[in-house]
């Protein structure tokens, strides 16, 4: 019982900490934050679909990237909210294996964009930012997401082990 548990928070923390290094390396790219985000990390957003340890570890890993980019207060909380209900429906989607990119594409669509609108007040419409950030995560969840899905796929027993 307490193997499972250690595994269970060893896989959130290397799951946090690949989120906020990828998240940092599109920073140094200027992809990370504004209105057209392309967030390597969000390609984690599918891990949910092999193991629910990654649910915390994407929530840890944006509030901390979301602190480390020098976020607002309230871009740090709405962009983790964003990531959780991201995170508990690509869990919940397990079994479909197509739609696991899915619920963080749309949770971010719709949340970020009113962050860029109210609490950064960018020059621009909320449906011009839901198309802008839903593109990115498109590029993001969609397809850089799905691309790793399938890679971890074939290795699924060996790298996410069950304790």
């Amino acid at each position: 019982m307490r193997n499972k548990k250690v595994l269970f928070v060893t896989q959130a923390a290397v799951i946090a900490a690949l989120y906020v290094v990828l998240t940092l390396l599109a920073n140094a790219f200027g992809l990370a934050n504004y209105a057209v985000q392309v967030r390597f990390s969000e390609s984690l957003t599918i891990l949910p679909f092999f193991i629910p340890a990654a649910i915390p570890g994407l929530v840890i890993g944006c509030f901390l990237s979301n602190i480390l980019t020098g976020c607002m207060l309230l871009d740090i909380i709405f962009g983790t909210v964003a990531t959780l209900l991201g995170a508990l429906g690509t869990h919940a989607l397990r079994k479909h294996k197509w739609l696991a990119p899915i619920p963080p594409i749309v949770a971010n669509t719709i949340i970020v964009p009113f962050v860029l609108a109210y609490v950064y007040q960018f020059e621009g419409s909320i449906p011009y930012f839901m198309l802008t950030v839903g593109a990115g995560e498109v590029i993001s969840c969609g397809i850089l997401g799905m691309i790793l899905l399938f890679a971890l796929e074939k290795r699924r027993s060996t790298i996410f082990m069950e304790g």
